[in-house]
């Protein structure tokens, strides 16, 4: 059930009448990740949503803080009972696991735009990241810590999320953005090769949308060749154009960091292209 944070952004929203963005972060981030986000859009004649996961920790917790463990599908169902109460359509952007939400939402219909940065995996897509990101959560040997929030240390955000910037500049996004995640979505993501596992995207849905993709060039935890896999399902759709395409110098961090505005200027150009604000 959305906060009451959210209600009041999903009524803002409505009495605009413009078009919503709902942005959807992925793990170990905030929702205040979004921020800047946020007004570009909003400059640009749309309604920024900027959802939490369910039960996600306050903007402001410390990395040390602990948060419920939420699967996948509940919370792709969060975010589309908060899409539920918008009278319009919404373009919709992720990252990470959220450019994996993106994708499950936009093949349900629910996006009429959708752009999906970074993103985890989807359902059958390989290969799985080359350089793993050092997280708790790994493997199955690690099931014993899924059902809990798992928080990244300083050394593994740097190692996973922040290493296309220099040290100050980690610093700074460790401090302000890192937060617990739940330890099941990883787990799911990894397992990403079975066809049963609950992360499913439904790539040739009539109503899905145009979709892009993005990835970075140095990203760790999602590099190029997991992005195309993804691609090379969702291309797949006869009804919806598909593009990918790859952040030259771009790490994991490219939605917070110093380079954050072309990313942000990237994603909004696309959706401008289907959608008139």
């Amino acid at each position: 059930m959305p906060s009451s944070f959210e209600h009041a952004q999903i009524r803002h929203a409505n009495l605009t009448g413009r078009i919503p963005v709902v942005f959807v972060h992925g793990l170990w981030l905030l929702p205040t990740s979004w921020e800047r986000w946020a007004q570009v859009f909003a400059e640009a004649g749309f309604a920024p949503v900027t959802p939490a996961w369910p039960s996600a920790p306050p903007a402001g917790a410390a990395p040390a803080g602990t948060a419920p463990a939420r699967t996948a599908g509940e919370v792709a169902g969060h975010f589309a009972d908060l899409i539920g109460g918008l009278d319009r359509r919404p373009a919709v952007v992720g990252h990470c696991t959220g450019g994996l939400l993106a994708q499950i939402l936009a093949g349900r219909g629910l996006a009429c735009a959708a752009v999906a940065i970074s993103p985890a995996p989807v359902q059958g897509a390989l290969p799985l990241p080359i350089s793993p990101p050092r997280a708790p959560v790994r493997g199955p040997a690690d099931q014993a810590v899924a059902g809990s929030a798992v928080p990244l240390t300083y050394d593994q955000f740097r190692h996973a999320f922040a290493n296309a910037v220099d040290e100050a500049e980690a610093e700074r996004l460790y401090e302000r953005f890192a937060v617990p995640a739940p330890g099941v979505p990883p787990l799911q993501a990894a397992a990403a090769f079975d066809p049963w596992s609950e992360p499913e995207v439904d790539p040739t849905a009539k109503d899905r949308g145009p979709l892009l993709l993005m990835s970075g060039e140095m990203d760790r935890i999602v590099p190029w060749a997991v992005a195309h896999a993804s691609y090379e399902k969702q291309v797949r759709n006869e009804h919806h154009l598909t593009e990918i395409l790859e952040m030259p110098g771009r790490g994991h961090s490219l939605t917070v960091d110093g380079g954050w505005r072309e990313v942000c200027g990237t994603a909004l150009t696309f959706i401008q292209r289907f959608v008139d604000a």
